[in-house]
C-alpha cells in the first residue's frame, strides 16, 4: 500500500507540538485552531459580563444542541450535552432504574469506567469476544449467545476503544430489541468518524464530540429514544429542572458552558473540509500505519473495518498483560520514540492502537515502526 497523500492544510489547522508524533487522536482528540479561537471568544464574553452570559446560557445551549443534532442526524429534543461519554452512560443507567439482580450484558472490550458504572447498579455478565473474531457478524453471534432470560440491558460499544472493532451494529441492536433487551450504546468514537453515528437507533446512545468531532474537551451528547426521556434526571437539581430532558440535564448553574457552545464549530469545520474526504483520508492513513507495523516480528493486525480511522494490533505474548504494564509500555514509547499511541491490556498479552487524522503524516508512522522494533526486541 502506498502512503496516502497528506491532507492539504491539515497540520496547520492544529497547534500540536512537533517533537511528538500524535498517533492517538482517538483518546483525547485535538482541537483545530478555528474552534480554539471560537472557544476563546466565548470565554472572554463570559468574563466580560457574567450576568448577561449566564442568564442567557440555557437558550444558547439549546441553539448549539440544535446545530449538533443536525450534523448527527438526531432529534434536537432527544439529545443533551454531557461532559463525556462516561457521564452519558451514568445518566442512561440511572434512567433505567435497575435493581441489583437485574442483568446488564457487556463485553470484555467495553470501556472500563462505563462497565464499572453498570456494575455499581446491577449484575453484570460479560460476553467474551476474541479480538481475532473475523468480522462484525461473528461479533454479533457471540453477543447474542451471551443473552439470557435475565438480560434486561445490553451496554455495548459502537466501536470498541482498544481494539477498534464495530460491535453494536444495526442488525445486532434490532435482534436485541426483538428479545426485549434495552439497548445502551457507547458511541464514544462515532461522532465525526461515522456518517450515521446513530445507526440502529438504540434506546440510549452517548458519544464524545471532542474526539473526531473537533470540539473542545468536555463535550459529548446523550441521545435518548422518546419513550425513555421523561426518566432521565440530572443528579443535581437546577433552575431548569421543570423543563425536563434535555434542558434539565444540561443546565448546571455557574458551570463553564463555553466548550459546549463552541462544539458545533468543530462539526461545522468537518463539514467545510468535506466530512467524507476527511474520513477517507484518516482511514487510509491508519491502515497505512497498521500495514507498516504489521511488518515487525510479533505484531499481529486485528481484523479491521475499512471505514474507521483506528487500527489495532496484538503485541507479542507476555507484553501489556495488565493496565500497569500497558501504561508503562505506552510511556516508554512516548519517552524513547517521541510517539503517542494507545497500548491496551489483555490477559496473556495486549496490543497497540494507532489512529489517523488530517494532521498526521506517513513519516510519523515510519518513525514509530523504526523505533518500536528495537524497543520490543529488547524485552
Amino acid at each position: 500500500m502506498s502512503a496516502p497523500t497528506p491532507f492539504p492544510g491539515g497540520p496547520e489547522l492544529f497547534r500540536l507540538g512537533t517533537e511528538v508524533a500524535h498517533l492517538n487522536h482517538g483518546s483525547f482528540g485535538a482541537v483545530p485552531v478555528p474552534v480554539v479561537e471560537a472557544h476563546r471568544r466565548l470565554l472572554a464574553e463570559s468574563h466580560a459580563d457574567p450576568d448577561a452570559f449566564f442568564l442567557g446560557v440555557p437558550d444558547r445551549i439549546a441553539e448549539a444542541r440544535h446545530r449538533v443534532a443536525a450534523h448527527l442526524g438526531a432529534d434536537p429534543e432527544g439529545i443533551a450535552f454531557t461532559a463525556n461519554a462516561t457521564e452519558g452512560a451514568n445518566l442512561a443507567l440511572d434512567a433505567l432504574r435497575l435493581e441489583p439482580d437485574d442483568e446488564v450484558l457487556v463485553t470484555d472490550h467495553g470501556y472500563g469506567t462505563v462497565v464499572a458504572a453498570a456494575a455499581r447498579r446491577a449484575r453484570v455478565t460479560t460476553a467474551v469476544l476474541d479480538p481475532a473474531l473475523a468480522d462484525e457478524d461473528a461479533v454479533r453471534k457471540a453477543v447474542l449467545a451471551a443473552v439470557t432470560s435475565r438480560t434486561k440491558v445490553a451496554l455495548l460499544d459502537q466501536i470498541s476503544s482498544p481494539t477498534a472493532r464495530p460491535i453494536a451494529g444495526p442488525q445486532l441492536l434490532a435482534e436485541l430489541a426483538e428479545r426485549g433487551v434495552t439497548t445502551v450504546v457507547d458511541g464514544a468514537h462515532a461522532p465525526g468518524m461515522l456518517a450515521d453515528p446513530l445507526a440502529g437507533r438504540p434506546d440510549f446512545w452517548f458519544g464524545n464530540l471532542h474526539k473526531w468531532g473537533y470540539a473542545p474537551p468536555g463535550s459529548a451528547v446523550l441521545a435518548v429514544a422518546a419513550p425513555h426521556r421523561d426518566r432521565v434526571r440530572p443528579p443535581v437539581p437546577s433552575w431548569e429542572d421543570h423543563r425536563g430532558f434535555p434542558r434539565a440535564v444540561e443546565y448546571r448553574a455557574t458551570a463553564d458552558y463555553t466548550g459546549w457552545l463552541a462544539a458545533p464549530e468543530g462539526l461545522d469545520l468537518l463539514a467545510d473540509l468535506g466530512a467524507e474526504r476527511v474520513r477517507a483520508h484518516n482511514s487510509a492513513l491508519a491502515a497505512h500505519g497498521a500495514e507498516l507495523l504489521a511488518r515487525l516480528p510479533g505484531l499481529t493486525p486485528l481484523p479491521a473495518d475499512e471505514a474507521l480511522a483506528m487500527r489495532a494490533l496484538r503485541l507479542p505474548s507476555g507484553l501489556a498483560r495488565t493496565q500497569e504494564e500497558a501504561a508503562a509500555l505506552r510511556e516508554e514509547i512516548a519517552a524513547r520514540l517521541g510517539c503517542r499511541i494507545l497500548v491496551w491490556a489483555w490477559p496473556g498479552g495486549g496490543g497497540i492502537r494507532v489512529c489517523g487524522q488530517i494532521y498526521n503524516r506517513p513519516e510519523e508512522y515510519e518513525r514509530l515502526v523504526a523505533g518500536l522494533g528495537p524497543l520490543l526486541d529488547g524485552r
